[in-house]
């Protein structure tokens, strides 16, 4: 097969502080640099991108020295974690922005998804929106009037195709927005985890046409995902990244267990310490713990064992009301495994004078098997989010008597085990 596309030393650097803050000083002295024929003086500037550390320096590379290969029919996955560069590389394969350094070689379109509407108007209705965005994407109208009922059939939003944008909600945007895309026929297809905004149906047809753009037609993907099941099922080939650099490159499955075996180290177990936190602010996650029903600190879990989960937040506002907590369980590929809420058992919290609040919520069996789990957690104040910690810290269960029986449950492909019995009814 050939080469399609080549990455050849793509640096990005950006400038840090207020916009504008003495650049025209320094765009000054790169012209002179220029005119002299010298290397530009502040490519040899730059922090690393550590995103949770304070800036030292004006300058930080948010992509150092990216070299790969893609090939002509390849899905090639990108994984890493927030800020590893992924986003700001795809940008630069689409010609968004520029590299600071190097250059990018490609074959034939390239059709881009990166951010959820890009190039939608929200005035224009559904339809209007294909046409335009597809000749934004360089289709024809002959071409769009063509594909114009496989696109709004695909998209699913037929009823509301003559609805103004404005109206949508964001699954749906996305949705009209890749079917537009994925109807382009590129020779190389771009596509951001936008498609998390969609629900799982559209997600395994999005995924489903990116197999047959790669495979039945022959058509290159590059792929950035969270979700390690899809990049798994849709990659060829993957590569990690961090903090600006690719740190593997190779098979989707080893590439994934470089990811997962490393990824405890990109988890802070300090909450105090986490700068990429979502929310208002109001109260803040400081610390967590799990405990037996004897409050005993543990540090691996029993399947079947009752454990508590406590959750210690800061409060730096007073008099808060309709507080509701819950945290996530993950698998290690990403996949949703559980939640606790406590809306779901219509339990709400309120504060005075208090400057701390522990959450605690009890589990008395806890239900999974064997295994390596990853868990989020997210506080509300009146509907509104605190304080939202993803990849927040991760759990070790290790095989028990779940069903007390004095057996362990098998090892296989199921990770949630449910208390349940048999009988033999009387009547049907």
């Amino acid at each position: 097969m050939r080469t399609i596309l080549t990455a050849q030393n793509i640096s990005k650097q950006y400038r840090l502080g207020l916009v504008g803050t003495g650049s025209l000083k320094h765009d000054l002295n790169r012209w002179w640099h220029m005119i002299k024929g010298k290397e530009d003086p502040y490519l040899k500037m730059g922090a690393t991108n550590y995103r949770d550390k304070k800036a030292v320096e004006d300058y930080v590379w948010a992509l150092k020295d990216i070299n790969f290969e893609v090939k002509e029919g390849e899905v090639l996955g990108l994984i890493g974690q927030n800020g590893a560069g992924k986003s700001t590389l795809l940008k630069i394969l689409s010609r968004v922005t520029s590299p600071t350094t190097g250059n990018i070689k490609t074959r034939g379109r390239i059709a881009s998804l990166l951010e959820v509407g890009t190039g939608f108007h929200g005035e224009l209705t559904g339809r209007e929106n294909i046409y335009m965005n597809g000749a934004v994407l360089g289709m024809t109208k002959a071409e769009i009037n063509r594909k114009l009922d496989e696109i709004i059939d695909f998209s699913g939003c037929e009823m509301y195709i003559d609805t103004p944008i404005k109206r949508y909600s964001s699954g749906m945007t996305v949705r009209l927005g890749f079917a537009v895309a994925a109807h382009l026929e590129p020779e190389i297809l771009v596509v951001d985890e936008v498609l998390a905004v969609g629900d799982a149906e559209f997600q395994k047809k999005a995924i489903g046409k990116m197999q047959d753009l790669s495979h039945g037609q022959g058509r290159t993907v590059l792929f950035v995902s969270h979700n390690m099941a899809s990049i798994q099922s849709l990659c060829t080939r993957t590569i990690v990244m961090d903090k600006g650099v690719i740190n593997f490159k190779g098979d989707t499955n080893d590439a994934i267990n470089f990811y997962l075996n490393n990824k405890n180290s990109f988890i802070t177990k300090n909450f105090q310490d986490r700068q990429d936190r979502e929310g208002n602010g109001k109260l803040e996650f400081i610390d967590y713990s799990i405990t037996d029903h004897r409050n005993n600190r543990l540090t691996s879990l029993i399947s079947g064992q009752k454990v508590i989960f406590k959750f210690k937040c800061r409060v730096k506002r007073k008099n808060l009301e309709n507080l509701k907590v819950s945290f996530t369980v993950y698998k290690k590929n990403g996949e949703l495994l559980a939640t606790f809420m406590s809306q779901l058992t219509n339990e709400s919290f309120s504060l005075n004078d208090s400057d701390e609040i522990i959450f605690g919520c009890v589990i008395e069996k806890l239900p999974f098997m064997g295994g390596e789990y990853n868990c989020s957690v997210i506080v509300w104040e009146n509907e509104n989010i605190a304080d939202w910690l993803q990849n927040a810290f991760n759990i070790e269960v290790i095989d028990g008597d779940f069903f007390g029986t004095g057996k362990t449950v098998p090892k296989s492909h199921v990770s949630v085990l449910v208390s349940h019995h048999w009988y033999l009814p009387s009547n049907f």
